[in-house]
């Protein structure tokens, strides 16, 4: 996967004398004797990382940790102390005004926790506006924003003024306005933080569905880790300027750093990021279907089960037999097509914990993981889904 953005050994500290404090702070002089001695503010302190193409990439943290500077370095609405920020293989840090300008126009749209609607405008004008001070012409422009308000699900709200919306609504009109320009990178600073949790689980989906979509390159600051790990497909953990850990949320999970990133984990609901492909494992026992029934039984009898799944020579799932249904069909002369059962789940490899449960709860029977074209991948048992939910 090409990388997108490439952020190298990056500084911004607040304050007049920030190169004179940056030397301070390389030899050795800490965050918090900068801040007693001389009031400036180290606000991101030599952060490194790499944001592939196409991904949601998360930068996650507590209220004062960077997150939200570390991103508008991004764009150079805070201007770096050090560092680079090497975006297409340009680094950005050394754009002149007119440059960045270009660059905040066409490549990278910024998407704020509060709206910042124009209130006088209608929802349209409002989307229109980017490509507005772009010089496109009104009937090109106009289709553009109708496209994008279809888009987000707001095609018939056009006409509507910001104040006629819900906080979700108004929020989905400042991402069409960012949309508009077609951007390659989305920068999001708590896009959804101002709105009531459930809202805000409706805009995380449709985020990812517009993600789906589009496929742009997003960054995406929250300081709510079930957010973080929803949406992400990999997350920075910062603190105090500093990134403690990069990882997908199944690694951090597996895997924390350190005691830090393991309390901040410790209230994540796991159903939420844990899926099928995390929990199952390829059966101990399987038959195709030109086996039968003595094949079945004597499989089951070793493998120390009482059920059975079935696929074809390409392993796709055909059904599943009992030792019951085996049993009487070895005595009545029957073969295993004709006892193929097929009372029970089947489920894609991403489908979340939180949604296998109640299937776990209610089957007499193992879950089935299959692919697009009914290809066996692998199975869950019941305790495999309750026994994920430990924390360790």
């Amino acid at each position: 996967m090409a990388v997108k953005i490439r952020v190298k050994n990056l500084t911004k500290i607040f304050g007049r004398n920030s190169k004179g404090i940056y030397k301070k702070l390389s030899g050795g002089m800490s965050r918090e004797q900068i801040l007693t001695e001389t009031g400036h503010t180290v606000g991101v302190n030599d952060v490194s990382f790499e944001v592939n193409e196409g991904e949601i990439f998360v930068i996650m943290g507590l209220s004062g940790s960077g997150k939200s500077t570390l991103i508008r370095c991004l764009n150079q609405l805070n201007k770096v102390t050090a560092g680079k920020v090497i975006i297409d293989g340009d680094n950005i840090v050394e754009y002149s005004r007119e440059e960045i300008s270009s660059f905040r126009k066409n490549k990278a749209a910024m998407v704020f926790q509060h709206f910042g609607l124009f209130t006088h405008r209608t929802v349209i004008k409002n989307v229109e506006y980017g490509l507005e001070i772009k010089g496109i012409a009104k009937e090109k422009r106009n289709e553009i924003a109708k496209s994008i308000l279809s888009t987000v699900g707001l095609e018939g709200w056009k006409n509507n003024y910001p104040s006629e919306l819900s906080g979700g609504m108004q929020q989905r009109v400042g991402l069409a306005r960012a949309l508009a320009n077609d951007p390659d990178i989305l920068l999001m600073d708590e896009p959804f933080g101002a709105l009531d949790p459930l809202i805000r689980r409706e805009m995380q989906l449709e985020l990812l569905d517009i993600q789906a979509k589009l496929k742009k390159t997003i960054v995406f600051i929250t300081h709510d880790v079930n957010e973080a790990f929803k949406l992400g497909d990999r997350v920075a953990v910062m603190k105090d300027g500093k990134i403690e850990q990069i990882a997908t949320p199944e690694e951090l999970l597996a895997s924390p750093a350190n005691d830090y990133i393991r309390d901040f984990i410790r209230d994540i609901d796991r159903t939420k990021v844990l899926q099928a492909k995390n929990v199952m494992y390829f059966p101990s026992a399987l038959i195709s279907l030109k086996d039968g029934p003595k094949i079945a039984v004597n499989e089951m009898r070793k493998a120390g089960i009482s059920s059975l799944f079935v696929v074809d020579n390409a392993r796709k799932l055909q059904g599943m037999v009992t030792i019951d249904d085996t049993i009487t069909a070895i005595n009545e002369g029957k073969s295993l097509n004709q006892i193929l059962i097929h009372d029970f789940y089947s489920i894609e490899p991403d489908a979340y914990l939180q949604d296998l449960i109640p299937k776990a709860t209610a089957s007499k029977y193992p879950i089935a993981v299959i692919d697009d074209s009914n290809r066996l991948l692998g199975i869950i048992a019941r305790v495999s889904v309750l026994s994920s939910l430990i924390q360790e």
